[in-house]
């Protein structure tokens, strides 16, 4: 059995160093979870102060949003920690009671399922909201605007269901 060179051997520890590089992206991943957190706030408080004037849609439709925005911020966590145990590092926290199931189960198919199953329940939730305010008064509708809205939602379904599939079939081929 031969030797590599120094220099490959050296390429490829540098090579393998450079996953650090991804380490700000999740530091602005945790940002964004902060940001998130702002809006979701703010959102609740101007709610709150409605609460005994609104009617049962305004409330169902602020309730979906602040449902968007928590759909959201668990997309960004499971980014966030999925990504990062998968390509910078495993979490050294398994004595914590708190670590979730999931954490270092989570693979690339799985994060890859997780992302399109919440972009699908944001966009639905989005469209939801839209189908509400129909014929409320408060704009008139946009048929194109509602159409490319479905046209999107269903993309992203399709897109699920694709993933899916190619992942199944992934699944089923022997691996070389």
């Amino acid at each position: 059995m031969s030797q590599k060179p120094g220099i490959e051997t050296r390429f490829e520890q540098g090579l393998f160093a450079s996953r650090w590089l991804m380490a700000p992206m999740y530091l602005g991943l945790v940002v964004s979870l902060g940001m998130l957190t702002i809006v979701f706030t703010e959102e609740l408080v101007y709610y709150a102060g409605k609460t005994f004037t609104m009617s049962a849609d305004q409330a169902i439709l602020a309730i979906l949003t602040l449902i968007d925005l928590s759909l959201a911020a668990n997309l960004l966590l499971i980014v966030l920690f999925s990504g990062y145990e998968n390509f910078v590092s495993k979490l050294d926290i398994r004595d914590s009671a708190d670590r979730p199931s999931w954490m270092g189960k989570v693979d690339f198919s799985g994060l890859k399922m997780k992302l399109i199953a919440s972009i699908v329940a944001i966009s639905g939730i989005h469209l939801l909201k839209v189908f509400m305010e129909i014929g409320k008064g408060a704009a008139p509708l946009d048929s194109v605007k509602l159409q490319w809205l479905v046209i999107i939602h269903l993309t992203f379904v399709a897109s699920g269901v694709l993933l899916a599939l190619m992942d199944w079939l992934a699944s089923k081929t022997d691996k070389h």
